[in-house]
């Protein structure tokens, strides 16, 4: 299992990520503060650990705009825990608060408790990112400036299967068989028109140029 820590004190990340390896969790702390949903999505975690103080925007911000994209768990930890803020926290989206400074044993029993309440019942929803997009493969939605982009069943097909390959080019042979998975008939002139439709929904969005040709080969996101 996954965690990611946005916190700004190294030293209360570095002892996190130390002890979360004896309970073989992979731990991974917020490297660029300016980019805390782009590592996110990137890093793909099934837990999240939020402290209220951070550089730039605060915990609150974070937890909101992490929210929009994902109903991964996430656990306050923050000494600034008055029951305005607690209450704050938990009506933005958070799962549980840890006053600091904690125990580190109790930390790790709760993310490990919550840990099981969510994926023993849940599947994991990854999300995935580009240029400020979130793809959501749990409920199919595309997330760009908070304007939630509607897409058909084709559609979410051929962004999802262009985006899990991104940096690499996609043929036209490959987008087809992902869209006979629907069951039903696609043939290549089906193709281009859902490829045509899907750029345009992009446009409209403001994702200009998102998705880019290979002539004779196939897409690719740019």
């Amino acid at each position: 299992m996954k965690i990611l820590i946005v916190e700004d004190d190294p030293g209360i990340t570095q002892a996190i990520e130390q002890q979360g390896k004896t309970w073989d969790l992979e731990v991974r702390g917020i490297r660029n503060f300016r980019k805390v949903m782009e590592e996110f999505a990137a890093y793909g975690p099934h837990l999240v650990l939020l402290d209220i103080s951070l550089p730039l925007f605060n915990g609150y911000y974070w937890c909101g705009e992490i929210r929009k994209v994902s109903k991964v768990p996430i656990i306050f930890i923050s000494s600034a825990s008055d029951n305005m803020n607690i209450v704050m926290a938990m009506n933005m989206g958070a799962d549980d608060f840890i006053a600091k400074p904690f125990d580190m044993s109790v930390l790790i029993a709760k993310i490990q408790a919550m840990l099981r309440r969510t994926y023993d019942f849940v599947s994991v929803v990854p999300v995935l990112e580009h240029r400020g997009a979130f793809l959501n493969t749990g409920d199919n939605t595309l997330t760009y400036k908070d304007e939630q982009i509607s897409l058909t069943k084709n559609e979410y097909r051929i962004l999802l299967t262009l985006m899990e390959n991104k940096g690499k080019v996609v043929s036209r042979e490959r987008l087809m068989e992902r869209l006979w998975e629907t069951d039903s008939f696609v043939d290549e002139n089906t193709l281009t028109v859902n490829v045509n439709r899907l750029r345009k929904k992009l446009d409209s969005a403001g994702l200009t140029e998102f998705i880019s040709t290979k002539f004779g080969v196939g897409y690719f996101i740019g």
